[in-house]
């Protein structure tokens, strides 16, 4: 299952980078999607990187956020800049060779993370 690190408490503005490690699979052969949900909306996708590396972003974080992928260290990074206090959410990954790697469906993967908390202050 996909364990996030990183997160935490960050004024608006500022750059966050949030990690996924997937030790129990082929990390080469997954599509690695980040999530997040802020209290009482409902959730939302970010991005989701592709086993050949390519991305897709939300319309909400493109330009600001970067996700890549580490296969060697079987680590999904996401770099946040230009955070605004509407990103502050939950943050969770998810992991699984879905029939389309997006950030569209989350309801094409099985494997999640516990999550990791983004808080953005003005």
């Amino acid at each position: 299952y996909p364990v996030e690190s990183g997160g935490g408490s960050v004024q608006a503005g500022g750059t966050m980078i949030v990690g996924c490690k997937v030790d129990d699979w082929d990390f080469r052969s997954v599509c690695l999607a980040w999530f997040r949900q802020a209290p009482g909306k409902a959730r939302e996708g970010v991005a989701a990187i592709d086993t050949d590396g390519s991305v897709k972003y939300a319309d909400s974080v493109k330009d600001r956020f970067t996700l890549s992928r580490d296969n060697g260290g079987k680590t999904a990074y996401l770099q946040m800049n230009s955070l605004k206090s509407e990103d502050t959410a939950m943050y969770y990954c998810a992991a699984d060779r879905p029939f389309s790697c997006t950030y569209r469906d989350a309801g094409q993967y099985y494997y999640w993370g516990r999550g990791t908390q983004v808080s953005v202050s003005q």
